[in-house]
Parts: structure tokens; sequence; C-alpha cells
């Protein structure tokens, strides 16, 4: 009898199982197991929450303390030295934008301007978030740093129709006091944020086909 033959004749129950294919058109049996670490290793919504929350309560909370100790007429005159001559606290009430950008637009042009900026800012970064792939550390804190300071100037802007700034840094060179516009935590966040998301962009370049060197 042929080795054909004796296979044929065996009971089902007594022939070996073959293995079982994956649910994928490939048959690749390791095909779900990557699909379900791949899901399970996305940035969640969670996270974006928390580091979101946490830059928007240091802004807001900044800002507060700001009002309290530096909205008094001797501030100007006597503000919280931080580093001298390079570095302090002084109340600046932004209506414009970085810059001063659109500082002497009415009113009734400027704040729903300045409004739908900041709604369109948030709404892309919600979206861009849920496009998040496991690998992008970068733009995995960037998102939400650039959120929570965008939140943060959005809140300002609902409540006063301006931004609180109160960071003064500035230098002396060639006999002349050079001062950076004032900012806030918020601007730093967005800045660090941007900064990281502008990392991601040049990472992933080097990445694809054809930027390899």
């Amino acid at each position: 009898m042929t080795d054909i033959e004796s296979t044929s004749s065996q009971p089902l129950s007594d022939r070996p199982a073959a293995p079982l294919a994956a649910d994928s058109p490939t048959g690749d049996a390791s095909a779900p197991r990557d699909v379900e670490r791949t899901t399970a290793a996305r940035p969640s919504f969670l996270f974006l929450a928390i580091v979101s929350t946490v830059t928007l309560a240091a802004d807001l909370g900044s800002k507060l303390w700001a009002e309290q100790r530096l909205d008094r007429p001797d501030a100007m005159f006597h503000p919280v030295e931080l580093i001298k001559g390079h570095l302090d606290f002084v109340l600046a009430k932004n209506r414009g934008g970085a810059w001063g950008l659109l500082q002497d637009t009415p009113e009734y042009v400027r704040r729903p301007f300045f409004l739908l900026v900041s709604a369109i800012a948030i709404t892309f970064i919600l979206s861009l978030y849920r496009r998040l792939v496991p690998g992008q550390t970068a733009l995995k804190w960037g998102l939400p740093l650039v959120l929570g300071g965008a939140l943060g100037n959005f809140v300002d802007r609902i409540r006063y129709s301006y931004v609180i700034d109160f960071i003064h840094a500035h230098m002396t060179w060639g006999g002349k006091d050079h001062s950076w516009p004032t900012f806030n935590v918020a601007d730093i966040a967005i800045c660090v944020g941007v900064g990281l998301i502008a990392l991601d962009m040049f990472g992933s370049k080097k990445l694809e086909p054809g930027h390899a060197a």
C-alpha cells in the first residue's frame, strides 16, 4: 500500500490537524495579532486629555497669579525679577495675536477672528491626533501641548477678549534694551509643541523611500 493510500485510509479524527489559516486575505496567522498590537499601541485620547489639561491648568493658574500679583499701578515700575536685566514678570493685556498682530483692529472684527482661528486649530489638532500611528512619539506629545496652549488663550479671549501675558524676556545689547514680546505659559507650550510637530515631520521624511542617504 502506498503512502497516499495509507494516509487516505486513516479516520478523519486520527489525522493531524491542519494549521488554522489567519482571518486575513494573505493567510498570515500573525496578522490579527499585529493588528491588535497596532491598535493597542495607538496614542489614546486619555493621554491627550491628561497632557492638554495639565498644560491648560498651568497656564490658567499662572495667569491668575499674574493678575493678582501684577495688576497694580506700581507693578509696571517694580516688576518681579527672575534674572536681573534679562527675565521678569510684567502684566500685559494682549488684544491682538503674536507680536501684536491685529492689535489695532476693531473689537467686532478682532475677537470673532481670533475665536474662529482658535476653534479651527483645536478641531485640526483633534483630527490629526486621531490619525497618529505607533512610533510618532514627538507628535504624540506635541499635539497635546499645542492643544492645551490653544485652549488657554481661547479661554482668555472668551473671558476678556484679550490674552494675559506676563513673561518679559529682554537683554541689553549695543547700549539699548531689546525686548522679546511678552508671552505666557500657553505660548511656551505652543512653541514647544510646534517644535515637536516639526521634528516629527522632518523625521518622517527621512524614513520615506527616496530620502535615504
